[in-house]
This record gives structure tokens, C-alpha cells and sequence, in this order.
């Protein structure tokens, strides 16, 4: 049996594309920068130098993650975030990260909710 001419041509196409498809990457799920390596040394050795570090890799990752195609970075990183600008004293910028955190990934609600009430009870007590 011959099979025509078009006929053959189409099912060489239809290989080729499905062989490339398949090659193809998939797109990451999460944006994470250099973030692993900056929360290990930071974890290895807590100090200033390592945890600006820290708090700009997620910053750049966030911003990063921003523009990428899934436009998220893994869960946890606002919280991160949002304690590193705790521990540096700027309340309100934690307070938004914790807020984020909360509406990107709702599984984290409760613990944030936690964590903002603390931190909105410990500014109320400094005035």
C-alpha cells in the first residue's frame, strides 16, 4: 500500500511538530532569582552584610517574577520578605508583604493574619 504523496508530507509534519513539542521547556511554576543561595549563606552566617543580601534577592525576584510569564514567586517569599523588613523596623513594608502573601497564596491567611495583628499590636504599643 502507497500512501499519496500530501498524505506523506502531512504525517511528516505532524511528527516533526509533536517530536519539537515535546523537546520544548516547560515554563518554570515560580520565579526564585538567586533566592536559595542567598537565604542558605544568610541562614550559614546571620549577619547585616547576608541579610540585605537576602532581602534584595527577594526583592529582585518579586520584581523579576513580576514580568515573568507565571508571574509568581514560590510561597512564603512576601512572608520572607516581610520579615526581613520586620527585623530592619519598617513595619508598613512588612505589613504589605504579609498583606500580599495573604492574597497570593489564601492558604497562608491564618498565620498571616497572626502575624499582622502582632505586628500592628506591637506599633499601637510603641505610641
Amino acid at each position: 500500500m502507497m500512501l499519496s504523496e500530501s498524505l506523506r508530507r502531512g504525517l511528516i509534519a505532524v511528527i516533526v511538530v509533536v517530536t519539537l513539542s515535546a523537546c520544548a521547556k516547560p515554563a518554570p511554576l515560580y520565579v526564585y532569582g538567586d533566592y536559595s543561595e542567598s537565604y542558605y549563606r544568610q541562614a550559614k552566617t546571620d549577619n547585616e552584610e547576608n541579610r540585605l543580601k537576602l532581602t534584595e534577592s527577594m526583592e529582585k525576584a518579586i520584581e523579576k517574577a513580576d514580568k515573568s510569564r507565571s508571574g509568581r514567586v514560590p510561597p512564603g517569599m512576601y512572608a520572607n520578605l516581610g520579615y526581613m523588613y520586620l527585623k530592619a523596623g519598617n513595619a508598613q513594608k512588612a505589613l504589605s508583604n504579609f498583606e500580599r502573601e495573604k492574597a497570593v497564596y489564601p492558604e497562608a491567611t491564618h498565620f498571616m493574619e497572626r502575624m499582622i495583628a502582632k505586628v500592628k499590636l506591637a506599633e499601637g504599643a510603641k505610641k
